[in-house]
């Protein structure tokens, strides 16, 4: 993987805006005609692109964007100073990354015990039009199994997130 990544969001601008072809060259963007030429790279056509280049700790970011009709280029520059976020800061984010998933968690466990409660031990009460035709309740009941078997999976992941997090 090279050190600096572009990830993109471009768009071509129209005459009237004078805005030279984007080029992609695999995974790098640029507008050097003379360069695109050199390494056989392909013209951007529609869509939007935006550039994020990441070098090590620092950062710096470059993002285009625009419609179809037009392109507006911003550029900000990010160093490793404004990347550093004080103990204090990364607590309270910690305290509310916590918060939120505890509250994922609860919804999950919920959904879940519904769906168990539901499923009856693989006995889920049938319905009038299940009585009749078995493969329905057949169906029900292997879809709902399905269901349970995501919904342990969200919580197994739900508590692994909250496990990583620093302080409990």
């Amino acid at each position: 993987m090279k050190s600096a990544c572009a990830v993109a969001l471009l768009v071509l601008a129209s005459a009237s805006w004078g805005q030279s072809r984007i080029y992609r060259c695999g995974n790098e963007y640029t507008n050097n005609a003379a360069q695109a030429k050199k390494e056989n790279c392909r013209v951007v056509e529609g869509g939007s692109v935006t550039v994020v280049h990441t070098q090590g700790a620092g950062s710096s970011r470059a993002s285009t964007s625009g419609t179809a009709s037009g392109t507006t280029a911003a550029a900000t520059s990010r160093g490793p100073a404004s990347a550093q976020v004080s103990s204090s800061q990364q607590q309270v984010r910690d305290n509310d990354a916590r918060a939120i998933l505890q509250a994922e968690l609860a919804k999950a466990q919920e959904r879940l015990a519904v769906l168990k409660t539901e499923y009856n031990d693989g006995q889920p009460a049938k319905t009038a039009l299940e009585e009749s035709k078995p493969e329905l309740y057949q169906a029900r009941a292997a879809d709902l199994k399905a269901r349970i078997a995501r919904q342990e999976s969200d919580v197994q992941g739900i508590e692994r997130e909250l496990s990583r997090l620093p302080g409990q």
